[in-house]
């Protein structure tokens, strides 16, 4: 729970930005969130909502810092605002450790979406059975899986945690990364969680963008020759620059 003096804080925080993002209403998810939310976080909440332009944003806060708190800020404030298409996807294992996150630190219900359930819907009548009233929780393997049935869906937020999974999808052989980028290409808000946007080539950093808006960097060749090829203390700050407005960490 938020101390009195938190909540004067994030009051200040929030009358200060909410102008330029437009998001008052943020204010009752902070205080009605069971956690203890460092000014980061918030700072995070509101960078992922604030560039009209761009379909998504990168949070790649290191280890420890609370990138599931930022996104859960960001979902907790889409569900009040009735926009209930909302997909996170994460790897299997972290499926139900979501579920319980998001129930008690925001009072949010979710399902967790695999093979029993989704033909057990198909059975009962579903044509779609991810058209749900519910936060939808599953794995990378589940959405390749059932890529057209994603592709087909208006999602009004689409979570993506430990996104570095995805990375190589610039490579045409991750086919894993190509069908899950193809089947939300549609969708204008994304959220990419990872704590390793980089690990061995600049090239990684333009998968994981690409995914967002592949307006930012256009074509593959163009990212290669403006910022790999090029002179290093030039590209670099300009490289910065341009992932500003898709990235915090």
């Amino acid at each position: 729970m938020l101390s009195n003096q938190q909540k004067q804080y994030l009051s200040w925080l929030l009358t200060k930005k909410s102008a330029d993002n437009s998001i008052d209403s943020l204010a009752s998810t902070l205080i009605d969130s069971q956690v203890d939310l460092n000014p980061h976080q918030v700072d995070a909440a509101l960078f992922a909502f604030k560039n009209p332009l761009s379909q998504g944003v990168l949070l790649a806060d290191e280890v420890g810092l609370g990138k599931t708190i930022e996104a859960g800020l960001v979902i907790a404030q889409t569900w009040a605002e009735r926009k209930k298409r909302i997909l996170i996807i994460t790897p299997a294992n972290l499926r139900k450790q979501w579920y319980q996150e998001l129930y008690d630190k925001f009072g949010l219900k979710a399902a967790i979406f695999e093979a029993k359930i989704y033909n057990q819907l198909k059975k009962e009548g579903y044509t779609n059975p991810f058209i749900q009233e519910e936060i939808i929780i599953c794995s990378y393997q589940f959405v390749k899986s059932k890529a057209n049935d994603i592709k087909n869906i208006a999602w009004d937020l689409v979570v993506i945690d430990e996104a570095h999974r995805l990375r190589n999808v610039y490579k045409k052989q991750n086919i894993t990364a190509n069908v899950i980028k193809q089947s939300l290409a549609h969708v204008h808000n994304k959220v990419l969680l990872t704590a390793t946007p980089l690990q061995n080539s600049l090239l990684e950093l333009y998968g994981l963008v690409s995914i967002l808006d592949e307006r930012v960097f256009g074509d593959l060749e163009s990212f290669k020759s403006q910022f790999i090829a090029g002179d290093k203390e030039i590209t670099l700050p300009q490289l910065r620059a341009r992932l500003a407005t898709v990235c915090k960490r």
